[in-house]
């Protein structure tokens, strides 16, 4: 029986974090701009395609779906090959939103907006970047998003690919390397509490 929109989904999701961009090699702020892969991130790619098989062992995941923006969409063509999908792109699960700050590397960043910078970074969950979204925004469109997915397959397993600002909107602490996966149940996702700073001394590192 199919769940209602109320009720706490048994579906499973592996999140994935895209594989690297020469944006991300050089300490530079992604956001919503559009990098492509790096050489070294179409590598990671095809071993993230063949780690996972692994991790799978067998068994069947019923959706691959991905943001659409160009590293996720790289990133989870290497997967669907292995898993036998076409990726279905959401815009929704799209990086956060950094607006005038994209491009940029951290450093820049801290000399033209210091202070805001610092909440950004302590997790204020209404720290906007200029142009850009805020945390609490990105908590609520994710969430949003991933309700919609998983209602459509209540209790399968489902493969995102996506970015770093994403999987901490989902599951406040992560920190996941480039390529990395973590799975996780969609009831437990969609119910985690957002966490308002990191512990002392932790970078968020670049998004």
């Amino acid at each position: 029986m199919t769940n209602s929109s109320s009720s706490a989904p048994p579906a499973h999701l592996c999140l994935v974090r895209h594989a690297q961009t020469d944006w991300n090699a050089n300490g530079r702020w992604q956001g919503h701009a559009d990098p492509p892969l790096s050489a070294e991130g179409r590598g990671q790619a095809a071993a993230l395609a063949l780690a996972l098989q692994s991790d799978l062992a067998g068994a069947d995941v019923g959706r691959l779906v991905c943001s659409d923006l160009g590293r996720t969409r790289e990133t989870a063509g290497a997967l669907g090959e292995m898993l036998g999908l076409e990726a279905i792109l959401e815009p929704g699960l799209r990086e956060i939103d950094i607006g005038d700050w994209s491009g940029l590397e951290r450093s820049q960043i801290e000399k033209r907006d210091p202070d805001l910078l610092a909440l950004f970074e302590a997790g204020d969950p209404d720290a906007r970047p200029p142009g850009g979204e805020t945390r609490r925004e990105i908590r609520h469109r994710v969430r949003l998003v991933v309700r919609r997915i998983v209602d459509t397959a209540p209790e399968g397993r489902i493969v995102v690919v996506t970015h770093l600002g994403v999987i901490r909107a989902l599951l406040p602490g992560a920190e996941p390397a480039n390529a990395d996966f973590t799975w996780v149940s969609a009831a437990d996702a969609l119910t985690r509490r957002m966490r308002v700073e990191h512990p002392e001394g932790e970078s968020p590192g670049p998004l």
